[in-house]
């Protein structure tokens, strides 16, 4: 059983950046690959971006390639997401998520634990 909480998130002008935080209580952190996905009001969730369990590697959806980065830190059981050059269409709220990590692929995997979310709202 893993518990994730999100922090981080807030209000900021187009053009600027957030770091959120997924902190992780529980067992065996280190096992498990994380994501974060976000969604809007009115649209469904979105994965944005996921991670090894080991930090070997990372994915992104093309919507934020080059915007955002993944990393996780398993000594303090959390998980970041640096996001940058951010827009107007990134307001949503964020949720981390984490599964056992069988090297399956990070966006099509159904995530079994999921935070309570953080919302990011970008103002233009």
């Amino acid at each position: 059983q893993v518990q994730l909480v999100e922090s981080g998130g807030g209000l900021v002008q187009a053009g600027g950046s957030l770091r959120l935080s997924c902190a992780a209580s529980g067992r065996s952190f280190s096992s498990y690959a994380m994501g974060w996905f976000r969604q809007a009001p009115g649209k469904e969730r979105e994965f944005l971006a996921g991670i090894r369990w080991n930090g070997g590697s990372a994915y992104y959806a093309d919507s934020v390639t080059g915007r955002c980065t993944i990393s996780r830190d398993n000594a303090k059981n959390t998980v970041y997401l640096q996001m940058n050059s951010l827009k107007p269409e990134d307001t949503a709220v964020y949720y981390c998520a984490a599964v056992v990590d069988y090297g399956l692929d990070l966006a099509s995997i159904k995530y079994n634990y999921w935070g309570q979310g953080t919302q990011v709202t970008v103002s233009s």
